[in-house]
């Protein structure tokens, strides 16, 4: 059966509407089943290299150059990535999403990455304040060893004060301001630690060759 946008866009919504919201430190909001089985699945096994780290991490920029995302060329490649990316540039998902999150994503643009973890990630607390107005880190790999592998959650001192859950298919959400601090503590990863950073971003944002629609702006 084909991977397509309406399947996704179903399935996000529905597990935006079964979210559980905390408000500790901030709001944000942790998400189940948030991909149809056969999209998870193409997801979790697409065919690129896990960035070596080099002994360096703190920082995802860092590593711009061996960074991957859904962009157009990753579109015409996998119909995973064409799919999920036309279901989160719909007019259906994205009014969701405003709606659910209480955010304004209309003008800004999708940018969708793979990240890949390895031994030796980590990340300090940071809040994706600026061009960035709004954050879904979509968890995929299904290793049983990566339960402890969630999101790190910080108060406004920076003080650790939780972590997500980590399940494949399962999600944090925040709208990013300048308390929404979080990272990730130095820990033992086995195996890779496979997400899908989804963001919104302004006409700010300047790595143009980043995004799937770089001239097509939400609800333009």
């Amino acid at each position: 059966m084909a991977i397509t946008a309406e399947a996704i866009t179903d399935s996000m919504i529905a597990s935006m509407q079964a979210a559980n919201k905390s408000e500790t430190p901030y709001a944000h909001w942790n998400l189940t089943s948030c991909l149809p089985d056969d999209a998870i699945r193409a997801a979790m096994n697409l065919p690129f290299d896990a960035p070596q780290l080099g002994g360096i991490s703190g920082k995802r920029e860092l590593h711009n150059k061996t960074r991957t995302y859904f962009d157009a060329e990753n579109m015409e490649r996998h119909p995973v990535c064409k799919a999920f990316n036309e279901a989160f540039q719909s007019e259906r998902l994205t009014k969701a999403i405003s709606e659910h999150f209480a955010t304004n994503i209309q003008g800004t643009y999708l940018r969708v990455e793979y990240a890949q973890d390895i031994d030796g990630f980590w990340l300090e607390p940071h809040t994706d304040l600026g061009v960035k107005m709004f954050t879904m880190l979509l968890y995929v790999s299904d290793d049983p060893s990566h339960e402890n592998l969630g999101t790190d959650v910080y108060d406004a001192d920076k003080q650790h004060v939780g972590r997500s859950p980590f399940a494949s298919n399962a999600a944090m959400v925040f709208i990013p301001s300048d308390i929404t601090y979080h990272g990730f503590e130095p820990r033992s990863i086995d195996g890779i630690r496979k997400s899908i950073i989804i963001n919104y971003v302004t006409n700010e944002w300047r790595a143009r060759e980043q995004l799937p629609y770089p001239n097509q702006p939400i609800g333009g």
